[in-house]
C-alpha cells in the first residue's frame, strides 16, 4: 500500500477496541456526545424527532461513531449516520461494534474525507472528525472538504492535536528515526521504540510530561499512533483558529471550556483584571500557554457568522438544563464544602460552587426548567429559594459544570 498513513491503520488500527466490550459500557468523550453537539452547534433547540444526517469523518475504530449513534438511537431519532475511513481494518472493527449493539442506521463507506466533494454523499447536519486533520499533508484542504458537504444550518466536532500539551512527543519521533529508518519493518519500529521509552531518563521531555501516558501501557497500536506515525502535527489555540477561519468556518466553544479560561488558573486580582479585557481567543491563548498541558484541541464549530446563535445560553426561565449523565442527585451527594475538585494531565483543579448547588442539582432531572427548579427550591428551602438567590446560584452553578462538560442546556420547542 503506498499511502503510508493507510497502511499504518490497516496494520495497527487505533485505538484498539473489543467489540464485545459494546455489551457492558459505552464510550463517550468529545465531539459527539449528543447534547453537547445541540447545546453548543443548534443553540438547544434541535428536534431530533426529526430526520437528522452526520458524517463521522474519519471514524477509525467507530468511538465517536458509536457514541453518537447510540445516542441518536436512545433519542428515536429517525437519523441516518455515514461512516468514512480509509482503513478496512478499523472499518471492521467498527462495524462489529455496531451490529454488538444492534444499530443498523450506519453507512459504512471506505474512503479519504479529501474525496468528499466528488462522493455524492449529499449534505449532513453535523460532522465528526476527531484526530484526522492533524494528519493530513494540507489540513486545509481536508476541513475545506468537509465544509463542502456540511449543511448551511450544520456544525462539526473536530479534534485536533495541541502542539504545547505534546512536549516530548515529537523529540521521541526524532530519535526513533535516528534509530530506523521509516521503511523499516514496523515490528522493528515498535520494538526499537519500547525499548528507547524503558530507557528514558527522568529529564526526559516526555518523560516529564504528565499529559501524555499512552506509550506507557505498551500496545502496539497506541506505539505506533504516537511515536512512528508517518504525518503528525499539532496545533495552537491561534493556529487552530486560523485554520478554521480559512475554512469559512468560526469556532462555538473548545471543549472543555475550563481548560480555556484563564480564571481556571489565577487567582491574582491584578493579572484577572487585565485579563479580563482581553479578546475571548486571546484569553484562550493564554491559558494553553498557562497550563501547558492540553495534548488535543476539541472544538465545534459552525459557518461564519453563526457562532453566536449555535450557542445554548441559559438566559431563560423555559430552559432546561441537562447533564451530561443525567447524575444529579449523585453529583449532589458527592459535593464536599461546596467544592468540586479532580485531577487531569498532571494538573490538580478544584472550582468553589454556590451553597444551593446541591440542592438544585439534585433536582436536574432534564425535564425540569430553570422556573420549575426555583419555585421547588422557593418551597423547600424557604429565603434561599428566592428568585434573585437562585439566579446567582445557578449562574455560578453553570460556570462550573458547563466548564467541566457536565452540564448543557435544553430549550423547549413544539
Amino acid at each position: 500500500m503506498s499511502d503510508p498513513v493507510a497502511a499504518q491503520y490497516e496494520a495497527y488500527p487505533y485505538p484498539a477496541r473489543n467489540p464485545q466490550d459494546e455489551k457492558t459500557r459505552l464510550v463517550d468523550g468529545s465531539p459527539s456526545n449528543l447534547k453537547e453537539v445541540d447545546h453548543y452547534i443548534f443553540g438547544g433547540r434541535r428536534d431530533f424527532t426529526r430526520p437528522f444526517r452526520a458524517l463521522i469523518a474519519g471514524g477509525g475504530t467507530g468511538d465517536g461513531l458509536i457514541l453518537l449513534a447510540q445516542n441518536l438511537a436512545d433519542r428515536s431519532c429517525p437519523a441516518e449516520i455515514v461512516y468514512l475511513d480509509l482503513s478496512s481494518a478499523s472499518r471492521h472493527i467498527a462495524e462489529s461494534r455496531a451490529r454488538v449493539r444492534a444499530i443498523a442506521n450506519i453507512r459504512f463507506v471506505t474512503g479519504s474525507l479529501l474525496d468528499l466533494p466528488k462522493l455524492d454523499l449529499g449534505l449532513f447536519d453535523y460532522i465528526d472528525c476527531c484526530g484526522v486533520l492533524h494528519h493530513l499533508q494540507d489540513p486545509a484542504a481536508g476541513l475545506a472538504a468537509l465544509k463542502s458537504v456540511l449543511a448551511p444550518d450544520g456544525g462539526m466536532g473536530l479534534m485536533l492535536y495541541g502542539a504545547l500539551g505534546r512536549g516530548g512527543v515529537y523529540h521521541a519521533q526524532a530519535m526513533l528515526r535516528m534509530l530506523a529508518a521509516g521503511d523499516a519493518a514496523p515490528a522493528t519500529r515498535i520494538d526499537l521504540a519500547k525499548r528507547l521509552m524503558a530507557e528514558l531518563p527522568e529529564t526526559n521531555w516526555l518523560a516529564r510530561n504528565p499529559a501524555i501516558g499512552d506509550y506507557r501501557r505498551g500496545e502496539d497500536a497506541a506505539i505506533f499512533d504516537l511515536l512512528l506515525h508517518s504525518c503528525d502535527r499539532a496545533f495552537t489555540v491561534g493556529e487552530v483558529a486560523d485554520l478554521v477561519t480559512g475554512a469559512g468556518l468560526e469556532i462555538v466553544s473548545f471543549i472543555d471550556p475550563w481548560r480555556y479560561d484563564p480564571d481556571s488558573y489565577v487567582s491574582d486580582v491584578k493579572l484577572k483584571t487585565r485579563l479580563a479585557a482581553l479578546p475571548p481567543l486571546a484569553r484562550a491563548s493564554f491559558a494553553e500557554l498557562l497550563a501547558g498541558n492540553i495534548k488535543s484541541h476539541v472544538c465545534y464549530v459552525v459557518a461564519s457568522g453563526r457562532a453566536e446563535m449555535a450557542l445554548a445560553r441559559p438566559d431563560d426561565p423555559s430552559v432546561i438544563p441537562l447533564l451530561r449523565h443525567d447524575d444529579g442527585p449523585a453529583i449532589a451527594e458527592a459535593i464536599k464544602d461546596d467544592r468540586i475538585a479532580f485531577a487531569i494531565d498532571g494538573l490538580k483543579i478544584g472550582f468553589h460552587l454556590p451553597r444551593l448547588a446541591a440542592p438544585i442539582l439534585a433536582r436536574i432531572d432534564g425535564r425540569r426548567s430553570l422556573a420549575d427548579l426555583q419555585q421547588m427550591l422557593a418551597s423547600e428551602l424557604g429565603a434561599r429559594g428566592a428568585p434573585a438567590a437562585f439566579d446567582a446560584a445557578f449562574a455560578r452553578l453553570y460556570k462550573v459544570m458547563n466548564g467541566i462538560g457536565r452540564m448543557t442546556i435544553r430549550r423547549r420547542f413544539d
